[in-house]
């Protein structure tokens, strides 16, 4: 039998650690302030451990805080997704949506509700793919992409999100060794995946500064496993800013070189011609990603300006 701790208060408690504030939990969750700080209180006591550090103007998570944290919010975004796929059995209209995995666990699950109350009469489907887009292939009707150049014919694009992507690493990893400018990378683990949009090769390149063949790496298949080591301090990877902006918030991560080395890309979405009447759940969902994906830009923004920035 599995012994498993209050679900609404590893909810509350989620949602605190994510904004690093009871009172934004709150309202995401639409409970009072009061109820979120009894809700991790509850959970404190389960656990018999403290998982943040309250200070009069200051909530911040402590060392178990962090790690249950991380595997919080993967669990929940899996059943967010198993739920979302198996409520289409009993919908009347399926809007099938392709999207790259880390993409749709950290930024598309979280926010894909405010479209269901949008259209709720359309049940989205999410499946993960980073493949190429095929035009025989009838398995979806939208599908979001990472600058993969113009639509096939017959097929429309639509840019919804520009990402910032830079070097990321550990808080600890700058008390351990010097950090303060590219060279000094070379003194570092450099964390590679197969899918990065924008490979350590060209960052030094437009940075001016040669690579060692002999460079240490890590290397591996999808960009989720690369952010978790990044997060076990096992080296340096380039990251789009806003699927980290938790972990920068809350402190846990960092960008070594501030704002220098910033690169950007577009996000598309891509869907068939034929699919964009009026009232169609393919039009309003490329219309709320830009939403959204404004949203998320000017956030960034904000959050930059604030650390004295500009993108």
């Amino acid at each position: 039998m599995r012994k498993l701790p209050p679900l609404n208060a590893v909810r509350a408690f989620e949602a605190a650690a994510r904004y690093i504030s009871f009172t934004k939990a709150a309202d995401e969750l639409r409970v009072t302030h009061g109820a979120i700080s009894r809700q991790v209180a509850l959970l404190e006591d389960w656990f018999g451990v403290k998982l943040f550090r309250r200070a009069p103007s200051q909530l911040t998570l402590t060392p178990a805080g962090h790690i249950y944290y991380r595997e919080v919010t993967a669990v929940l975004d899996r059943l967010a997704l198993a739920s979302m796929n198996l409520k289409q059995h009993g919908s009347n209209s399926v809007l099938r949506i392709s999207a790259p995995p880390t993409f749709t666990m950290r930024w598309l699950i979280r926010r894909i509700s405010s479209f269901q109350r949008l259209r709720p009469d359309v049940e989205p489907l999410l499946t993960t793919s980073i493949a190429p887009i095929n035009t025989h292939d009838n398995s979806f009707d939208v599908a979001i992409r990472g600058n993969v150049g113009d639509p096939p014919q017959g097929w429309r694009s639509q840019h919804f999100m520009t990402e910032m992507i830079a070097p990321v690493c550990h808080v600890d990893l700058l008390s351990r060794q010097r950090l303060g400018k590219p060279q000094d990378l070379k003194d570092h683990t450099l964390i590679t995946y197969l899918t990065e949009p924008y490979p350590w090769r060209q960052w030094f390149s437009q940075a001016g500064v040669e690579i060692d063949a002999a460079q240490e790496t890590l290397r591996f298949e999808q960009m989720f496993f690369a952010l978790q080591a990044t997060q076990e301090r096992m080296g340096i990877g380039l990251f789009p800013l806003f699927l980290v902006i938790d972990e920068l918030i809350s402190g846990q991560l960092c960008l070594p070189f501030g704002e220098l080395g910033l690169r950007k890309r577009e996000y598309q979405s891509y869907s068939r011609v034929e699919n964009d009447g009026s009232n169609s759940p393919v039009r309003d969902f490329a219309a709320w990603l830009i939403e959204a994906g404004h949203e998320t830009e000017q956030f960034m923004l904000n959050w930059a300006g604030s650390m004295g920035w500009r993108f």
